[in-house]
């Protein structure tokens, strides 16, 4: 080794494994959010979601960051590959899924909502959209439209040709224009419709209730077998009026922040029974989501960040 090197400390070795972690730990970190936001928009599943980054760490930890020009290209791709990889391995659990399957949750702040894009895309009503998709349309449609990836990144992270990526593009641009709501509804109107059906609930007022919901309203009951739910939707205002007008009257309704949306937590006996996020079309409920299945309600008792975050180059 020459003097020079000797005394710039560039001894042409790789760095020391523990400069290496601190470095490639600090670079997740600081993507920790955006990368839990992809594989959660991919997946619909918090939990699944954090087993992802699980994995994209470990293989992370693995990288030679000099080889590697912008960190968080990276990052994205090795997130959508594993979401990619447990995303199949999700449809064929949800095959066998006792009733209708609803997405996770999430307590999010109310910063959210001021991202109308990102709030919109971590919506019940948009994830719901997105399960209609194939998976690699799925991946393709969250990294376009919500975290404006180029046709090449996207490539990469699918394995696809940037030619067939703008085709899906397209094709998932169209399904998920089909099926989602018409408006986007702010978060105020969203509130103020919460407020009245939260009061309607609470004081039994049926007729308010079915002014509020649209003649062909769904009401979907997550309950994945563990605790009481219909096994099927309920479908159209009167069956779904009834079927409201029969909770609990010891319920406590609290409104609060879910997925980038005011929704309502129902408590019962200071427990959390259930998450209900509503779709609004026309200034009428079209559909309900109640999600009572215990294990998708264990973080909606802390606040969870979601985020788009910053294009940087590594």
């Amino acid at each position: 080794m020459s003097e020079r090197s000797r005394r710039s400390g560039n001894t042409g070795e790789p760095p020391a494994r523990d400069d290496h972690v601190d470095s490639a730990t600090e670079v997740f970190v600081a993507h920790r959010n955006l990368l839990f936001t992809v594989a959660y928009e991919m997946l619909g599943s918090a939990a699944d979601a954090e087993d992802v980054l699980q994995e994209t760490w470990l293989r992370w930890a693995g990288v030679d960051l000099r080889t590697v020009r912008d960190h968080r290209a990276y990052l994205v791709r090795i997130t959508t590959r594993q979401a990619l990889s447990r995303l199949r391995t999700l449809r064929r659990r949800k095959e066998s899924y006792v009733g209708p399957w609803l997405p996770e949750p999430l307590l999010t702040a109310p910063d959210v909502a001021e991202d109308v894009e990102l709030a919109d895309s971590v919506s019940m009503a948009m994830l719901l959209v997105l399960e209609t998709l194939t998976p690699t349309e799925r991946a393709v449609f969250v990294l376009r439209e919500v975290f404006d990836l180029e046709y090449d990144e996207i490539a990469e992270a699918v394995g696809k040709s940037p030619a067939a990526v703008r085709q899906i593009a397209h094709r998932a641009r169209a399904h998920v224009a089909a099926r989602r709501p018409r408006e986007v509804v702010s978060p105020a109107e969203t509130r103020g419709v919460l407020e009245a059906f939260q009061r309607a609930v609470e004081t039994g007022d049926l007729q308010r209730l079915l002014d509020m919901i649209a003649p062909d309203v769904v009401l979907l009951t997550d309950g994945g077998g563990t605790v009481r739910a219909a096994l099927a939707p309920v479908v159209g205002a009167d069956r779904v009026a009834l079927v409201l007008g029969r909770i609990d009257a010891a319920v406590s309704l609290q409104t609060t922040q879910v997925n980038g949306y005011p929704a309502l937590i129902l408590r019962l006996d200071g427990r959390i029974d259930t998450v209900l996020a509503v779709r609004i079309d026309g200034g009428l409920i079209t559909g309900l989501y109640a999600v009572r299945n215990p294990e998708k309600l264990s973080r909606i008792d802390r606040e969870t960040t979601v985020s788009r975050g910053v294009r940087t180059p590594g």
